[in-house]
């Protein structure tokens, strides 16, 4: 997509683009058999995405740190649509020991699952260890998900096969994947206060998100299981993911406000992906503004992604035995 069709909204080659909103790309589908987690569903686009699954009739679990907000979240769903279905569980991505845990409760409710929307992070944070002692950004936006998507992976294959129903999982990247560190990834100093910069960390965990999504994708396919795996840029958009740097966000907005996104049109990529019947067996891509675009180098490099996977293993090991 061109900077031109981003400014003006102009539809790419799947007939929607930046100015079409998550309504709009799923309207006419239906999901009533569907079952999905979005985590960070409480506030943001991610909040968008959990609405517009559950007007689409999917079952939505919205997966969120904070409790209070994710029931309150709930209670906005059900407040525009009554028969929406929509279950809360707890959710720290920052901590092994929640992600085991909400995967245990999930588990315990005996349902399919169908959508994995790993939505859920955090932008710009001053350097910071989590409690199993990784660097926060890298540890909620990329390793947190990654151990989730493999605690659930089971459960998606198993519905997948009993259902004959494609599953999907949709990892949230980020445009600014393309601003990480040389290397891509600081694999030897990933946990390191000298050399960090907030925006570059921020990067590299995008980064990730991308080479998790294409890693698990060519990982599935080698196995013929019938779940696809793709990456989204949601776009620019003021939500609560900024409140590290709402000043300059703020600041960056008045000067580019014809690029920025309402919450709508952010969560739109998001649901066409999960949703859109035309992106059956569609898989290992990324999506920006609801059309394919080709990532950076990095995002595209196979050996990084095999090197980032075993490298999330061990660290998930290592934080495994210290808790």
């Amino acid at each position: 997509m061109s900077i031109f069709s981003l400014i003006t909204g102009r539809p790419g080659a799947s007939g929607f683009g930046s100015a079409s909103t998550a309504e709009q790309v799923t309207e006419g589908i239906d999901a009533k058999n569907l079952t999905a987690i979005v985590t960070g569903g409480a506030s943001g686009i991610g909040l968008e995405t959990a609405k517009i699954l559950a007007l689409r009739r999917a079952h939505v679990i919205i997966a969120a740190r904070n409790i209070e907000a994710a029931s309150k979240a709930k209670q906005l769903i059900l407040e525009k649509n009554e028969n929406a279905r929509v279950d809360v569980l707890k959710l720290d991505l920052c901590s092994v020991k929640s992600i085991r845990a909400f995967v245990d409760s999930f588990i315990a409710l005996d349902l399919p699952l169908n959508l994995l929307i790993n939505n859920a992070g955090i932008m710009f944070c001053p350097h910071r260890l989590s409690e199993d002692g990784i660097e926060v950004q890298f540890a909620t936006n990329h390793l947190g998900h990654f151990l989730l998507t493999n605690l659930l992976l089971e459960k998606m294959k198993n519905t997948a096969r009993t259902t004959g129903v494609e599953g999907r999982i949709v990892n949230l990247s980020s445009i600014a994947h393309v601003h990480t560190y040389n290397g891509g990834i600081r694999f030897e100093r990933i946990n390191d206060r000298s050399g960090y910069s907030d925006k570059r960390a921020y990067g590299q965990s995008k980064l990730a998100n991308i080479l998790h999504a294409n890693e698990l994708s060519r990982r599935l396919q080698e196995e013929g299981v019938n779940i696809t795996v793709n990456s989204v840029h949601p776009g620019i958009i003021m939500t609560p993911l900024m409140r590290h740097s709402t000043l300059l966000m703020k600041t960056l907005r008045f000067f580019t406000f014809c690029i920025w996104k309402n919450v709508p049109q952010g969560a739109a990529t998001t649901c066409l992906v999960a949703l859109h019947p035309k992106l059956k067996g569609v898989t290992g891509k990324y999506y920006v503004d609801c059309n394919e675009m080709k990532p950076s180098s990095y995002a595209r490099d196979e050996k990084l992604a095999k090197k980032l996977w075993d490298f999330s293993n061990k660290l998930i090991d290592g934080a495994s035995f210290k808790s």
